[in-house]
């Protein structure tokens, strides 16, 4: 990015030509991520940047900058650059060895909450496929009396659960451990959560290239149909359940139907969805029996 990196430019100069450079890049906002990454190599907040267009920016947080947007303009994930994403009320740690959390997701934590008549009825908590320990996490935010336990596949997931578990105050109700699914387990829950992989295999590469070349497959690929992961959750959730438990599943696009009906051969019923705020339904509740 010639120019803009150079030391002793203002702010405005270089939101300017940042924003040229993304939107060349295929990259959907360009100025709004052009003032994300600035503002994040100054080490202050966006409207900071904008209160003062003219000022200049310093040697050092213009080359990071500089390397910043040459990263996002590869299309490396926003916030696999930042290291951090929010999410619910939290701020989590991100890395190429979890999926990023959304806003989609929030769906899961707002079913599981409304699932139950009283928050207080919700002592014991599972994560399957925990990642960041976004939704675990959020959930023990909100109830304070609950405890629980992520798993993940993935050594380094979990460690990096556990690791946003202590910066958000929760490490004292929250366990993190690497396993396969429910394996290393016993006892029942309150309450099962989970985003599992649900893509199909074949669908992964048309992904955006954010996901398709950044974000872990282990946390993508659903196997042939997108509901491998489906069928094992699904299997084991009413040996994991505690009685009058709840299951909330994180759904893809069009999966709902599948997946209720890979539950029902379960012996599990279907308490309905909650849709995220693009319409899309996305949290399907689930009961033993």
């Amino acid at each position: 990015m010639s120019g803009c990196a150079d030391p002793g430019g203002s702010v405005g100069a270089f939101l300017c030509q940042a924003g040229q450079v993304l939107r060349a890049a295929g990259i959907e906002a360009p100025r709004l991520e052009a003032r994300r990454l600035l503002a994040h190599a100054m080490g202050c907040r966006e409207e900071d940047l904008l209160r003062d267009p003219r000022a200049a920016v310093p040697g050092g947080a213009a080359a990071a900058f500089g390397e910043a947007l040459r990263r996002r303009a590869a299309h490396v994930p926003v916030a696999h650059i930042l290291g951090r994403q929010g999410f619910w009320t939290l701020d989590l740690e991100v890395s190429a060895d979890t999926l990023i959390p959304r806003a989609d997701s929030e769906a899961i934590v707002e079913a599981a909450l409304a699932a139950f008549p009283a928050t207080e009825a919700i002592g014991r908590v599972l994560d399957l496929g925990t990642g960041t320990g976004a939704l675990l996490l959020a959930v023990l935010a909100e109830v304070p009396g609950a405890w629980g336990v992520g798993v993940d596949l993935a050594p380094a997931a979990a460690a990096l659960a556990a690791r946003n578990a202590a910066a958000n105050g929760l490490a004292g109700r929250a366990a993190f451990v690497a396993g396969d699914w429910d394996s290393a387990l016993s006892g029942r829950f309150d309450l099962v959560l989970s985003n599992p992989p649900y893509i199909a295999s074949e669908d992964i590469g048309g992904l955006m290239p954010e996901v398709a070349r950044h974000e872990p497959r282990l946390a993508l690929d659903g196997g042939a149909d997108g509901l491998g992961a489906y069928r094992r959750i699904l299997a084991r959730l009413p040996a994991l359940l505690a009685p009058g438990g709840r299951a909330v599943l994180e759904l893809g696009v069009g999966q709902r139907a599948a997946v209720e009906a890979i539950a029902a051969a379960e012996g599990l019923r279907s308490l309905g969805v909650r849709a995220d705020l693009g319409g899309v339904e996305r949290a399907l509740v689930l009961a033993a029996g």
